[in-house]
């Protein structure tokens, strides 16, 4: 959610702040705008839209030098999106000018009590209070602006990610974060700020993570200082090298990064595997279990937490884990798990899984598991994120940079990982036989090769999207493991395409669904081979004789299910528990090509963000 670009050395800004806020447009946004200083005064454009918006109007309305840009994409959350609500928003003085990602919960009796002071406010947001907060502070006691920053920062409740600046002090940028994240690039005599690093990989490969409570003084041709916001202390600068690559960020030759990433996935799950997977040895070598082995094997049970697509892998890891390994496991929305009361003790692990490693509920989930005692291992695919710093140990699911905003290769890699780490508990704990085990490591290292064949279905699913593009809901049933699949194909749907789809455990459809099954409801049934293949068939028979539309995703050579249904998708054969790493593939194609039929912005979907890092 909202996105922040800054640049601060001696290149000209703005076209490093324009393109940064195009790489930030996966993280989801309705407005979008900048400042420049050119050495003498600010120079503002914002509006109402996208980004390309406000490069058309930035190039009417504003002069573009300057060596000295913030820019920020928002997701409105006080004010409804228009041009005034936009950021970057400025100071009564008009010498500060501020973008802020996250909510200030306290805002409203700030507000009041600044305009007893004699301010006034344009906006209806929460960061003009914020920029006004600060320079009242700043006036008091003519206060330097990190400090004025500092002491701001610690009248507020909420989160911020934000990034500062005072035209008075020309050579420098305050930025601060609490639950939002930022991230510093680190140049020759220049410095990059983003909410993540894709805005300046082209430009270094040095990069900052602010933890919680920090702020950092970026000035030029001076060394950067990061302090506690709490107690002003110093803290030394952790510099990490970046792990992605422009490439990586770019489209390829794919009309949408969706489908990139939906085609990226046979080589992202070998990656996610490789060096870990050791199947000729009967070995898997994970660092973050093995450091922590006894923590996995005595557990009373597992927790895991989430949100969304990474909560319907969870589900999948659920049955994994039971199966393999015999523990407990319980499978939590992040978002309910820490506004209840939960029960937790220093005999449960808790799985923490996110993509960004910056999702709001999942960090405070994680959180209040840690004072509970609790064991967290996070898993995660952004390296140096807050999930991975927050937990005691974790694992990476090297997807690289996922920017469409429907997750797709981070399920399948999420899903790897957590098979291996079911695998490896199965084997200290001898739950699984010698045959078993060995079996299911072949088979998860063949996995990349099957994955590209269920990809051949690319064409199958292209003609059925045009027959159904026009549908207004949608089922999709599967058993087993297989059930949290067709939650995870009708989300994709909803998400890409606003379809109204639910997925449900086809034995539940008796218990209500049914009712709504007529000729004009397609229904989507995840039946392959192995599993409860019996009895999916005879929910199969109970549709077709109420007339419903089935499109089927069956095991290559199925003829039975064939004879049913109305479309019949093959995918290669599998075990029951890794087959949702094959059934899911043609239900993110057909999502994708009915959005595109549709005429669908595929990668970035209304009101939606990639990373949800407020409540």
């Amino acid at each position: 959610m909202c996105g922040i670009v800054g640049y601060i050395g001696h290149r000209e800004a703005y076209p490093i702040v324009i393109k940064g806020l195009k790489r930030l447009e996966y993280r989801g946004y309705d407005s979008a705008g900048l400042v420049l200083y050119d050495g003498a005064d600010l120079k503002l454009s914002k509006t109402k839209g996208k980004v390309s918006d406000l490069e058309a109007k930035a190039t009417k309305e504003i002069s573009l030098n300057g060596t000295i840009g913030i820019g920020h994409t928002r997701w409105a959350t006080h004010g409804v999106p228009n041009d005034v609500n936009s950021h970057p928003h400025v100071s009564n003085s008009g010498n500060l000018v501020i973008v802020h990602n996250g909510i200030i919960e306290n805002y409203e009796p700030l507000k009041k009590e600044l305009i007893k002071r004699g301010y006034t406010f344009k906006s209806d947001t929460d960061t003009e209070v914020l920029v006004n907060l600060i320079e009242d502070v700043q006036k008091k006691d003519n206060l330097k602006l990190g400090k004025a920053v500092q002491l701001a920062l610690n009248q507020v409740v909420g989160a911020y990610a934000i990034c500062v600046f005072d035209k008075q002090k020309p050579d420098e940028i305050v930025v601060a974060r609490l639950g939002s994240p930022l991230a510093i690039g680190i140049g020759e005599n220049e410095y990059f700020i983003a909410s993540d690093a894709s805005p300046f990989i082209e430009y270094t490969s040095n990069a900052i993570y602010l933890e919680d409570e920090e702020m950092a003084i970026v000035r030029l041709h001076k060394s950067l200082k990061i302090r506690k916001i709490k107690d002003d202390s110093l803290v030394d600068p952790y510099i990490q090298e970046l792990q992605m690559n422009l490439e990586q960020i770019e489209k390829g030759g794919y009309d949408h990064f969706m489908l990139k990433e939906i085609y990226e996935q046979p080589s992202v799950i070998k990656d996610t595997y490789r060096g870990r997977l050791h199947a000729n040895e009967g070995m898997i070598k994970m660092a973050g279990v093995e450091d922590n082995i006894e923590k996995f094997t005595n557990a009373h049970r597992i927790l895991i937490i989430a949100c969304g697509t990474s909560w319907h892998a969870g589900l999948v890891a659920e049955y994994i884990f039971e199966e393999f390994a015999r523990i407990p496991v319980e499978v939590e929305y992040a978002s309910e798990f820490r506004y209840r009361n939960p029960i937790i003790t220093d005999k449960d692990v808790v799985i923490a899984i996110s993509q960004s490693g910056e999702t709001a509920d999942t960090l405070a989930a994680i959180k209040l598991a840690k004072e509970k005692g609790a064991f967290v291992f996070g898993v995660c695919n952004v390296v140096g994120s807050s999930i991975s710093r927050e937990s005691h140990a974790g694992a990476y699911t090297h997807a690289g940079p996922e920017i469409g905003v429907a997750s797709t290769k981070a399920f399948t890699t999420q899903i790897t990982v957590l098979t291996m780490i079911a695998l490896r508990l199965a084997k200290i704990k001898g739950t699984l036989s010698k045959t078993e085990y060995h079996t299911y490591l072949s088979e998860l290292e063949m996995m990349p090769e099957k994955v590209q064949e269920a990809l051949l279905t690319n064409e199958v699913t292209k003609e059925i999207a045009s027959v159904y593009k026009n549908a207004s809901n949608c089922l999709y049933l599967g058993r087993g493991y297989n059930f949290p699949v067709a939650l995870e194909g009708a989300l994709k749907l909803k998400e890409i395409s606003y379809i109204h789809a639910e997925g449900y455990p086809a034995a539940e459809m008796k218990h209500g669904p049914i009712a709504l099954i007529d000729e004009q409801m397609p229904v989507v049934v995840i039946a392959p081979k192995q599993g409860h293949y019996d009895k999916v068939v005879s929910n199969i028979q109970e549709i077709k004789s109420r007339s419903g539309k089935i499109i089927a995703v069956v095991t290559k050579g199925d003829e039975q299910v064939r004879a049913l249904a109305d479309h019949v998708i093959e995918i290669p054969e599998s075990s029951d528990p890794l087959s949702p790493l094959l059934t899911t593939i043609p239900l993110q194609l057909l999502s994708y090509h009915i959005a595109v039929m549709r005429g669908c912005n595929v990668d970035q979907p209304r009101n939606l963000a990639k990373s949800v890092t407020v409540e």
